[in-house]
């Protein structure tokens, strides 16, 4: 994908090879044009007439001149093979449950664009330019969360899409919903009539886990530095030691995401006056492991995102539809590209790897509370403990939200069941596991949010003396938007103000903010 400078927003090229998953969040967040690229529309129209060619030949083509799935044998008459495709898109949009919200809708939109755009799925240029007339319109067609499991492709979330192309059922546009046709109307968008292969071509894909995933990762990035600048908070509030952290230990063991980790640590941490204030009490030789082991716990989770997004980034620029149409070398070809394994899995690793960062974030909050374990502390972080409860719920809080976490890491895509008559005899729950993730990095995130609210009362009993010159930094937004707590309050409003600002990244760059 290439980006091209003008008015504002950019205008972001489809050419189905080099989308980042920054390119797609900024067209999901509705602060990028896109358009397709001119090569694109090349590619596109060469496997196009390579499916006229064969249709015309009389050749049989699974899907064209075929029924779908165990109905691969049943051939279709040439004047039903219109009927066929909106019949597909028609049958096949059945899902059921809540509706995705636009966001992930739009990723699942620009992932199919994408994905056509690499020219192998024997569609028409319009169809692709429809899909991007609906993004740059705002019309987002009504997805249910539930319907797909991962193998031939997400078939359910995106036939809700390609139905809203052809003019049927509903959308929303600027918070609004009402049937697709009406907005279609008013943007001077036409219902897009599908030829043969197209409806297909739509439906056929890995785009609703991946897109999904992508915006759970992306998420969890952020999350991930900010429960490191946590980590550095708590480790200030309790008089800990850095000295774990230094890059000798770390070299004689050199996992990348522990070094990583670690060197952010030491530079959130320079210059604390706290740390000088205790540096020759030798009373306590070590840290314990929520506190020691922050490089090697979140570095496990650096790694394991990594990962992650290796496979994100190859999946959002794959064609993943049946059958491929490779116009140079003439052939139509059947395979498996749309069986969302390997993204059901990174998508599983990226649960269970939220799970236990959330742990360790939350045995660093019970320490901060825990009067025997936080090094003179008050109770609960209670201005009167006793007559004040101060933080103790908001640390069951925490406890509840990893009981749920350790519940979404069990892994989705162990779970195949078989579907369509025994023909996808094997499938991968792709869509579980994305729901999951998603899940998932909404509770990581409130404990991240919960532990920086912790650490952050934790600072204060250390005054005059100023921590870090990170741990300032977020000591600084955490104060924008939650005040020191002088007496007993309700703190949900606190904990969702806080967990706003995880989830928009007001902790991630703070690191590299204070190297400069």
């Amino acid at each position: 994908m290439t980006v091209t400078k003008g008015p504002n927003p950019e205008v972001v090229l489809v050419d189905g090879r080099t989308m980042t998953l920054e390119q797609i969040e900024r067209v999901a967040l509705e602060s990028a044009e896109v358009a397709l690229d001119a090569e694109a529309k090349d590619r596109i129209s060469a496997s196009r007439a390579l499916i006229e060619e064969k249709v015309g030949a009389g050749e049989r083509v699974y899907g064209v001149t075929t029924g779908f799935g165990r109905l691969a044998d049943v051939m279709i008459p040439p004047d039903e093979r219109a009927a066929l495709q909106r019949n597909l898109v028609r049958s096949h949009a059945s899902g059921v449950g809540a509706r995705l919200d636009r966001r992930s809708v739009r990723v699942l939109m620009v992932l199919r664009a994408n994905a056509l755009a690499r020219g192998v799925s024997g569609c028409r240029v319009e169809v692709v330019q429809q899909i991007l007339h609906f993004l740059n319109h705002g019309i987002h067609p009504r997805v249910p969360e539930f319907g797909s499991v991962g193998a031939s492709g997400d078939l359910a979330p995106l036939a809700h899409i390609a139905l809203g192309l052809i003019g049927e059922g509903e959308a929303e546009r600027d918070g609004q919903w009402g049937p697709v046709a009406t907005w279609m109307q008013r943007e001077g968008v036409h219902p897009l009539v599908l030829g043969f292969k197209e409806g297909l071509a739509l439906i056929n894909g890995t785009q609703a886990t991946t897109g999904l995933g992508i915006l759970a990762l992306l998420r969890a990035e952020r999350a991930l530095e900010t429960a490191e600048v946590a980590a550095s908070m708590s480790l200030e509030a309790l008089l800990g030691t850095p000295e774990a952290f230094r890059a000798e230990i770390q070299d004689a063991r050199p996992h990348r995401g522990q070094r990583e980790t670690a060197r952010r640590l030491r530079s959130i941490l320079a210059d604390s006056e706290i740390r000088e204030s205790h540096r020759n009490d030798d009373s306590r030789v070590q840290d314990a492991y929520a506190l020691r082991c922050v490089p090697q716990v979140h570095g496990a989770a650096r790694q394991a995102l990594a990962y992650v997004r290796g496979i994100l980034e190859v999946e959002a620029n794959s064609a993943t539809d049946n059958p491929l149409v490779f116009a140079e070398s003439g052939v139509i070809v059947s395979g498996g590209n749309f069986h969302a394994q390997i993204v059901a899995q990174a998508l599983d690793l990226l649960a269970i790897a939220l799970a236990d960062l959330a742990a360790i974030s939350e045995r660093r909050i019970e320490r901060l509370l825990n009067p025997d374990l936080s090094t003179g502390l008050p109770a609960f972080l209670a201005a009167r403990p006793g007559l004040e409860s101060g933080f103790m719920i908001a640390q069951v809080t925490a406890v509840d939200l990893l009981a749920e976490l350790r519940i979404l890491a069990h892994p989705a895509s162990v779970d195949s069941v078989t579907t369509s008559a025994n023909q996808e005899d094997h499938v991968s729950m792709g869509m579980a596991a994305a729901r999951k993730a998603t899940r998932a990095v909404a509770c990581f995130e409130r404990v991240v949010a919960t532990e920086l609210m912790c650490a952050a009362e934790g600072i204060e009993y250390r005054r005059p003396l100023r921590a870090g010159r990170g741990v300032e930094l977020a000591y600084e937004r955490i104060r924008t938007r939650v005040e020191r707590l002088e007496g007993d309050r309700p703190l949900g409003t606190d904990l969702d103000a806080m967990a706003e600002l995880v989830r928009d990244g007001a902790f991630t760059g703070i690191a590299e903010e204070v190297e400069g």
